[in-house]
């Protein structure tokens, strides 16, 4: 008589089954309604084929397309049908790999070059293998008989692949029809259980990641349980489009990118520039009230700053290369702030009185991103961190991490920064003494908990040079979650630079240093700000605050008279007495997005009064010039959002 084992289910019932039962009759076995919707299986924890034979007693969660992992098991199957319909259509195209990332899938492959033209073709052959509903069978195979297939079939990744795991490791092969590929799975247990997909797009890429490897071609799709999920997901990503930075700070004429000057290198527009200014004066002057000493430090340092910091074996790859000027001297552009500061500590001797040191600025930094992950803002060469160093004692550290959060609970109210999250990080201690990483690890939790706040936590997450860190993620209009605002404890900085104050006793001791920054980098922020407003700046941060039509040339005069008495209030004004008609000219101010557009015509001209359309609300009806400016003051005054 077989074996009798105990399986535990999601919902914490118990019950016998005979050991060798596979997962997909034990999904029957449960209801045959689950049993048609079982996709995949987890099994203590680990996910599998529902071909997975259960041997011993065992916790499962049978997985059904209602569940994220069963998605993610559908993506994965929809890439291998890619890569299936790809060999059809190509057979000289070689196969790299094909994960499932957030949302969806890719396959990298090489020997040919794919554009998008080419993308209905495959999908149609996509869909055909679907209708085909190929049994989709897992094999486990010796290392040796899966080189020698996919040697016979002269795929030079896979074999790479193979020769680089581990000896002992399993390697398992999935084949459906006359394709096989190698994956860990898990996956459908056939083709026609793939849903509703498309493909989206092309990049380039490079062989494990490796500028100095192959160049490969990415082929990236989504996948969803229905069509309609599906068009969701298409009209979300078709209005994150029109959000993009890119475009929008085009149209608006914020900031460029040019060949000519160089890839990652954006120049701010006159526009661009006024938002930008406005945002430093905004930081810097919150800073400064809160005791933020800011600094100007240069662009350039010597490299032995670097050694000391211990940055420049850790992130080699992100330097430019350095300017040997003579045997004595040799510079490098600086790739972070942090050193700088250090030395502005250290610049004079520092009592325990003195503490905390908050030292700011708005440092420009250089590094040498690769050319592929070049986005917009978001990503580029040159960046200006909003940075800050707090030196303090152990026993100031609570109060002051509680500052920075409140600081930025500050901004992004003003900002009106609303979906945001915080995750708290932990380093690998990598030897380090255990004592004060684990004191600042639980004066961080009992921070937060204090405050009141919820967060998520992660664990070997955090920098290497730091200790704990608190990150405020935001999602981008793309869908991206992004690291806007970071505070990050630090023990290793102050020891290698020597940093010390004069404590109660008169002996030298070494200060905690937190890192922070606020905005992250000027760069990336505005790019979020842009996606978050949709190009309609808030009024206080306009480039263009009012514009100023006329009806007619007759009314030219007045319309000088007001935008003069504006422009000396302090308000950003544009005249517009160009001959278009006045529907183009409050067409163009909506599409430029000003936030009030004033019609100066004859009856305003007659009353002395003007005419507001707001950006948001339209017609305001007419008012005297004077109700108008202070209304425009006090928007000003409370930052109100047009939006």
């Amino acid at each position: 008589m077989a074996n009798t084992i105990q399986v535990k289910f999601k919902d914490g019932s118990i019950r016998l089954f005979s050991a060798g039962v596979t997962c997909k009759d034990l999904a029957f076995t449960i209801s045959k309604s689950l049993g048609k919707k079982a996709v995949a299986v987890k099994v203590n924890g680990q996910s599998f084929d529902l071909s997975y034979v259960l041997e011993s007693d065992a916790e499962v969660e049978i997985l059904t397309l209602e569940d994220s992992m069963g998605i993610e098991v559908m993506r994965l199957t929809t890439a291998h049908v890619m890569a299936q319909a790809i060999k059809r259509l190509y057979p000289e195209v070689k196969l790299a790999i094909g994960p499932v990332i957030p949302g969806g899938f890719y396959y990298d492959f090489a020997d040919r070059t794919f554009n998008l033209e080419d993308l209905s073709k495959i999908e149609a052959e996509m869909k055909r293998i679907i209708q085909e509903n190929l049994p989709i069978e897992r094999r486990v195979v010796s290392r040796e008989e899966a080189l020698a297939y996919f040697q016979e079939k002269d795929e030079r990744f896979k074999v790479e692949m193979i020769q680089d795991t581990p000896i002992g490791e399993e390697i398992t092969l999935y084949q459906q029809g006359e394709y096989t590929d190698l994956c860990r799975g898990p996956h459908l247990p056939s083709t026609g259980l793939v849903k509703a997909f498309k493909l989206m797009s092309i990049a380039g890429s490079y062989w494990r990641g490796d500028a100095n490897r192959e160049m490969l071609t990415r082929i990236y799709g989504v996948a969803f349980r229905t069509h309609q999920e599906l068009n969701n997901h298409l009209r979300e990503i078709e209005e994150a489009k029109q959000r993009d930075h890119r475009k929008v700070g085009k149209e608006q004429e914020i900031f460029m990118l040019c060949k000519e000057v160089g890839q990652g290198l954006p120049i701010w527009l006159p526009k661009g520039a006024k938002i930008r200014r406005l945002i430093e004066s905004y930081m810097i002057d919150l800073e400064e009230k809160m005791g933020y000493e800011h600094v100007y430090s240069p662009h350039l340092a010597n490299i032995n700053l670097y050694k000391i910091a211990d940055y420049l074996q850790q992130y080699s790859d992100e330097l430019y290369p350095s300017l040997k000027l003579d045997k004595q001297e040799e510079l490098i552009l600086r790739p972070i702030n942090c050193p700088h500061h250090m030395m502005v500590f250290k610049s004079k001797v520092r009592s325990y009185r003195d503490l905390p040191v908050r030292i700011a600025e708005l440092g420009m930094m250089h590094r040498n991103e690769i050319p592929e992950t070049l986005t917009g803002l978001e990503r580029v060469r040159v960046m200006t961190m909003n940075d800050a160093h707090i030196f303090c004692r152990q026993d100031q550290i609570k109060e002051e991490f509680k500052q920075v959060v409140r600081l930025i609970k500050q901004v992004y109210d003003d900002f009106g920064i609303i979906n945001y999250f915080y995750r708290l990080s932990y380093p690998n201690l990598h030897g380090q003494d255990d004592t004060k990483w684990e004191l600042s690890q639980q004066q961080l939790k009992e921070t937060l908990d204090e405050l009141g706040l919820d967060y998520v936590e992660e664990i070997n997450d955090a920098a290497p040079y730091g200790g704990p860190k608190l990150d405020v993620q935001v999602k981008t209009a793309s869908g991206k979650t992004e690291t806007l605002s970071t505070i990050q404890l630090d023990f290793q900085l102050p020891e290698h630079f020597e940093l010390n104050y004069i404590n109660e006793t008169s002996q030298k001791e070494c200060p905690m240093v937190i890192h922070h920054s606020i905005l992250g980098t000027l760069e990336r922020f505005i790019a979020f700000l842009i996606e978050q407003y949709q190009g309609a700046f808030p009024i206080w941060l306009a480039p263009i605050q009012v514009r100023v039509v006329t009806v007619g040339q007759d009314y030219e005069d007045y319309a000088q008279e007001v935008a003069k008495k504006l422009q000396h209030s302090g308000i950003r004004v544009e005249l517009d007495a160009n001959a278009e008609t006045l529907n183009y000219k409050i067409r163009r101010a909506q599409i430029d997005r000003i936030p009030y557009t004033l019609v100066i015509g004859e009856r305003e001209l007659g009353m002395q009064v003007v005419r507001p359309r707001h950006y948001g609300r339209g017609d305001l009806g007419v008012m005297s010039l004077d109700i108008f400016l202070a209304r425009v003051q006090e928007e000003v005054y409370h930052k109100e959002l047009l939006i």
